[in-house]
């Protein structure tokens, strides 16, 4: 089994609803503490939903990244408008036990983990001495963002 960090996030319909679904489709043993944040990329949409899940999962990643989009698909996340636009349920695969992977569609750590306040917050609750692969931990990444170091 691998203990494998997910981001959630809504900002569409019931976006409380949608991400305590999604964590239970994914599996999450542990979820963060939901928190209201401001688009990220793309500002022109509603404010988001985030949260992050705590798996422990038998899939390897590729397995876990495809299980994470067919949960997506299934709660009517569709794929269209400009990136980071608004969506009913986004799932980001943060981190995958201690592994650092860079493959076609699948990059771990999250290659904007470490820039995105809304997935260090909940993730500093859950785990704030984890280290992220080359980036510290995740206590520091985030008072580093805090900072603006």
């Amino acid at each position: 089994m691998t203990i494998a960090y997910v981001g959630l996030g809504s900002n569409l319909g019931d976006r409380e609803r949608l991400i305590r679904e999604a964590a239970e489709l994914i599996g999450a043993v542990r979820l963060s503490t939901l928190i209201e944040t401001e688009p990220w990329g793309y500002g022109d949409q509603p404010l988001f939903l985030n949260a992050v899940a705590e798996l422990e999962t038998p899939l390897t990643a590729r397995q876990l990244l495809d299980h994470l989009l067919d949960v997506e698909r299934r709660l009517g996340r569709e794929r269209i408008g400009p990136q980071w636009g608004p969506r009913t349920i986004d799932l980001d695969l943060l981190l995958y036990g201690d592994e650092t992977i860079d493959e076609p569609g699948l990059v771990v750590p999250h290659p904007y983990l470490t820039e995105r306040e809304f997935v260090l917050r909940p993730l500093a609750e859950l785990v704030p001495t984890r280290r992220i692969p080359g980036k510290g931990t995740v206590q520091d990444a985030l008072a580093g963002l805090s900072s603006g170091a």
